[in-house]
């Protein structure tokens, strides 16, 4: 799932890391979530597995008027280890019409009882793990009858939605569509929640015949009626949680595409359906990317992706069918904004690292959202290079230390008071951060490799967070409980203060480093740490790692150093306190080799209003080839005596109309109208006024009052 957490405006003022902007939920309904008491003994494990469903097969048609799912569902099982004479299914808010036992072709009606929420079938005898069993159920669900506070816990919690059912908003299409995560799918037909449950399925989804359907898996046949209805039959051949069932109803036009010989779709309103490609059309590459660089192809039948009206999250990777908020549903200026390309590589990566292979437990939903994080910043660096990828690693570093409660959950955490808990920045941002870290350390090639060995081992299976660690010392041969440990199973992060000093008789650099997180409650980390010194025009690299509260480091050095860069890699999540003089971040920028180098001089020296060099600096980096660079540079204007201005008037004007990102040219219209009020700007607003990106369009409107 993506929750879309925003920092604005541009990851704001991009005060990253040292002072972030709060990110917000977008489309999400308000959920009250209870907190455990600090010391609170509660332990959220895996669920038992009782009884094991082999295959679902679903037999659907809906109540447009009520809202009601009139279903009837063959359930195939056996149970899990232990004989058993019991089925428990989890059932939320039916109408129940019959419950039977299918022995070659007759239906043996079957003893249960029902509470409105857990359906406890009693069994005809006692079966072994060895014997299979078939149930048959006649039910009708009600979703829209349930209780918030009482059979829910939120509206966002319904399982099936009906969007403007009745046809009375003309300006909304009617739809059914269904979200499962966490455990809403037993809301509208009866299964066995949790991330647990694995099996294949078969849904035969009765719909009008002008609206088309979507489920996982394949349309193995359409059927006709005759009654203006048609039954499509859609097929999931592999194993997939039960969480994953997904259906969706409604006008949409389908575009085809293809990656290999697997057919891709993209289900959008018959408005936005010349558009698809342009949102949609880089898929197949994505899938070849993680196809060839995870070493396992995309493991699934096929494909597809719809945007439907009122969803409840940003994105859900149902297996094979991902449905999309209706913000990707876009005019080619608004792509031009944000194309969303992060969600689509989001979900897209789920469908390795939460569908092939899924948590075993919601306490270790990190194995799949920090992956499908980590999965938007690989499609980054492969397709835009490492700089526009670290822009991303930043968002999602700031996000997380902009978290109220970052230094309190665990990522991996058994403690939650309620499972909705872990869809927080810790296990997408903080998650995916470690992941990156985890790269860092045992190095690209084993990275790579041990994520292979992971999700071949546990294909179509569940895995938890040793599953991870032991594949990566059986790959690397190193112990790695120590980075688990701290990163993973624990809070928080460290608070690094850093200061460097040179000792012109010992001709020495010392390095100091302090650990200055609240040890009662956060880890003293250990971390391998890089450090590349700056002098006589030459680079040198030392290895360092932390694994105390203050340390020194020593290196020699024949003259002082231009700068000594520490945590050269700029991986580290950390909060890093050091200071540097202007000069030392002025070199910084135009020699350390990193967008993340060059992003944290120009943040430290934005804010030195009165000094002549780094006022020179930051008008430099208007150029930078970074576009968020460019954008935090423009904030230098405000600051130039009125020669500085006019010398870069001709650079602004060039970035209104040129500059390839519209939230850069959208700044430079605003900096030519707040503060060139007297220059002639009429015939670079003229053009501005007809650029295709409306942030540029509505600047320039601001722009000319």
């Amino acid at each position: 799932m993506k929750i879309r957490f925003i920092l604005y405006p541009l990851l704001v003022s991009i005060v990253l890391i040292m002072a972030c902007s709060a990110p917000r939920m977008v489309n999400l309904d308000p959920v009250t979530l209870v907190e455990n008491a600090k010391g609170s003994l509660v332990y959220r494990g895996s669920y038992t597995k009782n009884i094991d469903i082999i295959n679902t097969r679903l037999d659907l048609s809906f109540d447009w008027d009520s809202a009601h799912v009139i279903g009837k569902a063959t359930i195939f099982a056996k149970p899990y280890f232990y004989p058993s004479d019991q089925l428990v299914l989890n059932a939320n808010g039916f109408r129940l019409n019959s419950v039977s036992l299918i022995k070659k072709d007759d239906k043996i009606p079957l003893r249960y009882i029902y509470d409105g929420k857990l359906l406890k079938i009693s069994l005809d005898k006692s079966y072994t793990r060895d014997q299979n069993f078939t149930i048959f159920i006649d039910y009708v669900a009600m979703p829209n009858k349930l209780k918030i506070g009482e059979d829910i816990a939120s509206a966002g919690d319904r399982g099936i939605y009906f969007i403007n059912r009745d046809g009375k908003d003309k300006g909304k299409p009617r739809q059914i569509w269904t979200q499962g995560e966490t455990e809403c799918n037993s809301n509208w037909f009866p299964t066995i929640n949790g991330t647990q449950e694995k099996m294949t399925q078969e849904l035969n989804i009765t719909v009008p015949n002008e609206f088309v359907s979507l489920s996982n898996g394949t349309l193995e046949i359409s059927t006709l009626n005759g009654d203006g209805t048609r039954t499509d039959s859609w097929r999931q051949k592999q194993p997939h949680s039960t969480y994953l069932t997904m259906l969706t109803v409604g006008d949409f036009v389908i575009t085809k595409d293809h990656w290999r010989d697997k057919e891709l779709s993209y289900y959008t309103e018959p408005e936005y359906a010349s558009n698809a490609k342009m949102v949609f059309g880089k898929t197949p590459e994505m899938m070849e990317f993680f196809s060839n660089k995870l070493g396992i192809e995309y493991p699934w039948d096929k494909y597809s992706q719809i945007v439907v009206r009122d969803f409840v999250s940003g994105a859900m990777e149902n297996t094979t069918a991902t449905v999309f908020f209706e913000g990707l549903n876009m005019s080619e200026g608004q792509f031009l904004d944000e194309n969303h390309e992060d969600i689509i590589a989001h979900e897209l990566f789920h469908h390795w690292f939460g569908n092939l292979v899924t948590a075993e437990s919601w306490a270790n939903l990190p194995l799949n959202e920090s992956f499908a994080t980590y999965g938007e910043y690989l499609w980054e660096e492969f397709k835009y290079g490492r700089d526009q990828a670290d822009v991303k690693g930043l968002e999602d570093m700031s996000i997380y230390l902009a978290n109220k409660r970052k230094t309190e959950p665990d990522v991996i955490r058994f403690d939650y008071a309620d499972k909705e808990q872990m869809f927080d920045e810790i296990s997408y941002h903080k998650g995916g951060r470690i992941l990156h870290m985890l790269r860092k350390t045992v190095g690209d090639e084993a990275f790579f490799e041990s994520l292979k060995l992971y999700l071949t081992k546990h294909s179509f299976k569940t895995a938890e967070i040793h599953d991870l660690r032991l594949v990566f010392e059986e790959i690397s041969g190193m112990d790695l409980n120590w980075f688990f440990n701290q990163w993973f199973l624990a809070s928080g992060h460290p608070v690094l203060s850093i200061q460097s000093s040179y000792d012109q008789i010992k001709r020495e650099i010392k390095v100091g480093i302090t650990q200055d997180q609240n040890l009662t409650e956060t880890p003293l980390y250990r971390i391998p740490i890089s450090v590349d010194i700056y002098s006589g025009g030459k680079i040198e690299r030392k290895e360092i790692v932390l694994d105390r509260q203050n340390q020194s480091f020593i290196f020699p050095s024949l003259s002082p150093p231009d700068l000594v860069n520490v945590d050269a890699e700029k991986y580290i999540l950390a909060e890093k306190n050091e200071i540097k003089s202007v000069q030392e971040y002025v070199f910084q920028y135009q020699n350390a080799p990193l967008f993340m180098d060059r992003i944290e001089a120009i943040l430290k020296l934005k804010d030195l209003k009165e000094d002549a060099s780094a006022k020179e600096l930051m008008v430099s980096a208007i150029k930078d080839k970074s576009w968020l660079i460019r954008h935090t540079a423009l904030s230098v204007v405000e600051h130039l005596s009125d020669e500085e201005k006019k010398a870069v008037y001709g650079t602004l004007k060039d970035l209104a109309i040129n500059d390839k990102v519209s939230q850069v040219r959208a700044a430079a219209v605003e900096k030519l109208g707040k503060y060139y009020r007297t220059s002639e700007n009429k015939e670079v607003f003229a053009l501005t006024a007809k650029d295709k990106s409306p942030v540029v369009i509505s600047a320039t409107a601001a722009a000319r009052q």
